[in-house]
């Protein structure tokens, strides 16, 4: 199974085997990682799951869909490698992932 890393807003660091097909944010939400509050359960209707992609996985896990955009409108303190982890789904390549926490949610 692949393995994601979340690195929060301190620096803490929550590892966490994912199964391919699920979401960086159901695995978040599963293993109790703080920061990720999913409010709308991974529907990509709100912005409470949203990440920092680290710049060393930006490519593979590629650019958002144009309803992701739109959300991350709604995001707080968005950034180039902003994404809502509801909607990064987990494949084998994308073992040893790596996403930050923002300070805040939407």
């Amino acid at each position: 199974m692949p393995n994601i890393t979340y690195i929060s807003p301190e620096g803490s660091r929550y590892e966490v085997e994912a199964e391919v097909g699920t979401t960086v944010m159901e695995n978040a939400v599963k293993n109790l990682v703080p920061g990720i509050e999913a409010e709308c359960g991974g529907a990509c209707s709100c912005a409470t799951c949203h990440v920092y992609v680290d710049e060393a996985w930006v490519a593979a896990t590629g650019e958002p869909e144009p309803m992701e955009e739109d959300m991350l409108d709604f995001a707080a303190d968005p950034r180039p490698t902003s994404r809502l982890s509801c909607q990064i789904k987990m494949r084998d390549d994308l073992d040893g992932l790596v996403v930050h926490v923002p300070v805040r949610q939407a």
